[in-house]
């Protein structure tokens, strides 16, 4: 069996461990750092290419047949979130090694360990061993946060680690009563395990359930535990708050893996457990991140509240339960963690040009750049907005015709209008601020680098690639949601043999 599967694990882990052993040699570790970050496209659109046929890879390491030993799961999920996670991290790195990644130690190897995390929680069949992935992109994060210092990423930091640290206790306890009462941390198994489930048993693994759903809202920032979010994506160097843009994306994944495999439609009194939760909040979610980036004083406090939209709308999207929906979800999954990545890079642009008001939403010196970066900021607004003819316009047009007719249209429409309206009025207002409420002197100091420019750019363009090749990502989209609803597929598993 091909050992494709694992080396989106394997790359970054060798990377991490290297620059951890290299002796200070900045040209070295940033060129094994982009070298290794680059290569994960590649793979990730092979991925794809194999997962596109719709049949399921098991890769089980010391070749121990699940469900007994552990397991990576191929499959189009997993393929796509890949490959946003390596488009995304890319140009992060390409725009951290103009200088960001001088400001503290370790950068590039923390940075590697950080998609060691994520793709392996992409990736793991394991229960468990998602737990063990969250942790490892949670530590790695918690240095990110903080790379540079300064005391407003302490403070941010000490708020993000103490929160993830309950959330992760939490997840150990409710990993721990589902193996208790199912005797098995294989998804697939569990998920079989909890549709024959005694009656008597059903409270304990609903409770275990709903434990597990407080986890995965805090990491993927849902009403009331979005708090976190706002200070710490702003207090992050940029490229971090770029590379953070997916991890909300890990939650909702986690939401969509779990709830719709362990507790979907076939788990007998538990099915559907999640979705009474997730519609209300997440909707809630939309309005008040929207509110949040009206009200937000700095522009990378803005582009943070816009992260929690992103987060409500597609969480909003999962929760109405359909195929159509959840492919809608997908396609904005791409459009939103790209372009709201980039923003965060753009962002810093904006603000090297701007001295001591640096994002500030306050009159500010000229720029020295105004056309390139106010074309950029113009462009971004309108693909994070929703607004004809980018990415984001379309996304949101399938979310919103995805929506079966009836209770479940008005409240989706209503407040994916309304939210959008409120974002829009939002970075127009921080559009005018820093374009054109200026003084009449640039900086003598203000610099545009020309590296960071192309890799915000080259993540902005994403958005554009994402209508040109809009039909088959979508098609391909769909062939995600459709064989997400297909548990017979995803059973099947429990008979093969691993590599």
């Amino acid at each position: 069996m091909s050992h494709l599967p694992i080396l989106p694990i394997l790359l970054p882990l060798f990377a991490g461990a290297l620059l951890l052993m290299l002796p200070s040699l900045e040209r070295v570790k940033r060129s094994i750092s982009v070298i290794s970050t680059i290569a994960l496209v590649p793979l990730a659109l092979l991925l794809m290419q194999q997962a596109g046929d719709g049949q399921l890879r098991v890769y089980a390491l010391g070749s121990w047949q699940p469900p007994f030993g552990i397991i990576l799961l191929l499959d189009r999920l997993a393929a796509l979130m890949l490959l946003a996670t390596s488009v995304l991290a890319s140009c992060a790195v390409l725009y951290a090694v103009r200088g960001d990644d001088r400001v503290g130690m370790r950068f590039h190897a923390l940075f590697q360990f950080q998609l060691l995390g994520i793709n392996g929680a992409f990736l793991t069949g394991d229960l468990f061993n998602l737990f063990v992935f969250f942790e490892i992109l949670l530590i790695a994060s918690y240095a990110l946060l903080m790379h540079g210092n300064g005391a407003q990423r302490v403070r941010a930091g000490m708020h993000y680690v103490i929160l993830n640290l309950a959330g992760s206790a939490l997840f150990l306890i409710a990993v721990g009563t589902l193996y208790g009462i199912t005797g098995t941390l294989n998804m697939v198994d569990m998920a079989r395990q909890v549709a024959a489930a005694d009656p008597s048993q059903a409270p304990v693994l609903a409770a275990a359930g709903l434990v597990l759903l407080l986890v995965f809202g805090l990491k993927a920032a849902l009403l009331p535990l979005y708090f976190w979010l706002p200070r710490a994506y702003a207090a992050a160097s940029s490229p971090v708050a770029a590379l953070f843009a997916i991890m909300t994306k890990v939650g909702i994944y986690s939401i969509l893996r779990v709830y719709s495999l362990i507790f979907g439609p076939e788990a007998g009194e538990l099915a559907n457990l999640a979705q009474p939760w997730i519609w209300p909040l997440a909707l809630v979610t939309v309005i008040l991140g929207a509110l949040g980036a009206l009200a937000a004083t700095s522009l990378q406090g803005l582009l943070a509240y816009l992260v929690v939209v992103s987060a409500g709308t597609l969480l909003a999207a999962i929760a109405l339960g359909t195929p159509e929906a959840q492919g809608a979800a997908l396609f904005y999954l791409l459009h939103s963690t790209w372009v709201a990545g980039a923003l965060f890079l753009l962002a810093d642009l904006v603000a090297r040009q701007r001295g001591d008001k640096a994002g500030l939403l306050v009159q500010g010196p000229a720029l020295q750049n105004p056309h390139v970066l106010g074309a950029a900021f113009f462009y971004g607004a309108i693909a994070v907005a929703g607004l004809p003819p980018l990415s984001g316009f379309f996304a949101k047009l399938m979310l919103l015709q995805a929506a079966p007719p009836g209770a479940g249209a008005l409240p989706l429409w209503s407040v994916l209008l309304i939210g959008g309206f409120i974002a829009l009025v939002a970075l127009s207002r921080a559009g005018s601020t820093l374009f054109w409420r200026t003084g009449h002197q640039a900086l003598g100091s203000a610099e545009l680098d020309g590296g960071r420019l192309f890799a915000t750019l080259l993540l902005l363009s994403g958005s554009l690639l994402l209508v040109v090749f809009g039909q088959p990502l979508l098609d391909y989209a769909q062939a995600t949601a459709a064989q997400l609803n297909d548990l017979n597929l995803y059973r099947g598993i429990l008979g093969e043999t691993g590599a």
